[in-house]
């Protein structure tokens, strides 16, 4: 098993677009779409999380469960601030639906590595204060459909 660490391999991009209901973007969407991998300062949540059902019964004290339903964890990615571009600013404006994807092994053709999410931001916010640190901005998220984990990867056009 080879292991590797995420910076410096993982790759995320906002595709404004994806056509296909499987969520699968074409080479063409991903190459449309904005790769924002150098500028991400943090990444939070991206992930499901589920609310299982307890099933408790008269023949035992053990209270098992089942599976509930499922939903999205909170997502957010922080970013550096430009001091003369605004892309994030415009591109990831409060209220701008589209998706992220995340290649988790690298843009690599054919692996399984590609997790999207369909996404609304609801919170573009800078961060202010008197540290000695990057300017930031925190972009907030809400997953508004199921989103696909480990697609495979197209090949680029």
């Amino acid at each position: 098993m080879a292991r590797f660490n995420r910076k410096g391999t993982t790759k995320i991009h906002y595709l404004p677009t994806i056509a296909a209901t499987t969520l699968i973007p074409t080479g063409a969407e991903i190459t449309a779409g904005t790769d924002y991998t150098q500028q991400i300062n943090a990444i939070d949540g991206w992930s499901l999380e589920n609310q299982p059902i307890e099933t408790p019964d008269m023949a035992s004290t053990f209270v098992s469960k089942i599976g509930g339903d499922d939903s999205a964890a909170d997502s957010s990615l922080t970013f550096y601030e430009d001091s003369t571009l605004d892309d994030i600013e415009t591109d990831l404006a409060k209220g701008t639906s589209g998706f992220i994807v995340i290649f988790s092994k690298g843009l690599v053709a054919a692996s399984k590595g590609m997790d999207v999410f369909p996404v609304t931001v609801v919170s573009n916010s800078k961060a202010y204060t008197t540290d000695n640190e990057a300017a930031k901005i925190t972009v907030q998220f809400t997953i508004t459909k199921r989103p696909l984990f480990n697609g495979t990867v197209p090949t680029l056009t």
